[in-house]
């Protein structure tokens, strides 16, 4: 779906069927054949760092890139097999999916830098705008919703946010866990995005929650009530209004 189109709730309403109906079924169950993957990381820090390094643990090769190479090939040595270390660019063109989880300003210089290798694919965008490091682009970004302003400065990528509102500490200790998952908020105008999404957030060890179109990340941005909290699925529901 193009982002420029703000889909109604009909459409809306089918997209979350499809996710949901996706999600019914163990991801142990793929079609026969299917691949796991390829995932380009852009930011290797705190996020990327921590959600890349499950998602190779779950059988995904994944690139790492930072402004630091050397930093990203001492965590893919780290890592071992299935995890290498590139440049952005180099990164953009092997991730048939991308993970962004850099400063906030650096989405329009990424966007203008990486242009058709960023297009058409699903990119889960997990960067916060935070006026005091990024600046006025920042307080704008804050202001219209980051579902909002993350597509114009990534122009063409099908767009999901995702991973934002979890803090690394807490993405490190409560994969995986026992009982009830943390959930993690998704938003996006893409079916086929979102559902690619939720199977990487499941994979990774957490509980997908589709909260609504690209318009509605605003609910789970920087400095909402459910920003910075590691919720349940039920307790995220709840705390964003949502049916249980």
């Amino acid at each position: 779906m193009n982002h420029a189109i703000k889909p109604d709730r009909r459409e809306f309403l089918h997209i979350a069927g499809v996710v949901a109906a996706s999600l019914g079924l163990p991801f142990a169950a793929r079609a026969a054949g299917e691949k796991n993957l390829r995932i380009g990381v852009i930011g290797s820090g705190r996020i990327g760092g921590t959600v890349g390094e499950l998602w190779v643990k779950a059988g995904y090769e994944v690139m790492f890139s930072s402004l630091d190479l050397e930093h990203d090939k001492a965590l893919a040595a780290r890592l071992g097999a299935g995890a290498r270390a590139g440049t952005p660019k180099e990164a953009a063109a092997f991730g048939e999916v991308l993970f962004f989880a850099v400063p906030y300003s650096a989405l329009p210089p990424l966007g203008r830098d990486l242009g058709d290798l960023i297009k058409g694919k699903v990119l889960l965008d997990s960067c916060n705008p935070i006026p005091g490091r990024d600046g006025d682009m920042a307080v704008a970004a804050k202001a219209k919703g980051t579902g909002v302003a993350s597509p114009e400065f990534l122009p063409g990528a099908r767009i999901v946010r995702a991973f934002n509102s979890v803090g690394y500490s807490r993405l490190q200790s409560e994969a995986h866990r026992a009982g009830e998952r943390i959930a993690i908020p998704l938003a996006g105008d893409d079916a086929a995005a979102l559902q690619t999404a939720a199977r990487l957030v499941t994979d990774a060890g957490f509980e997908p929650v589709v909260v609504g179109p690209l318009s509605r990340a605003k609910e789970f941005d920087a400095g909402t009530a459910v920003f910075g909290k590691a919720l349940t699925p039920v307790e995220l529901r709840k705390g964003l209004g949502l049916n249980p």
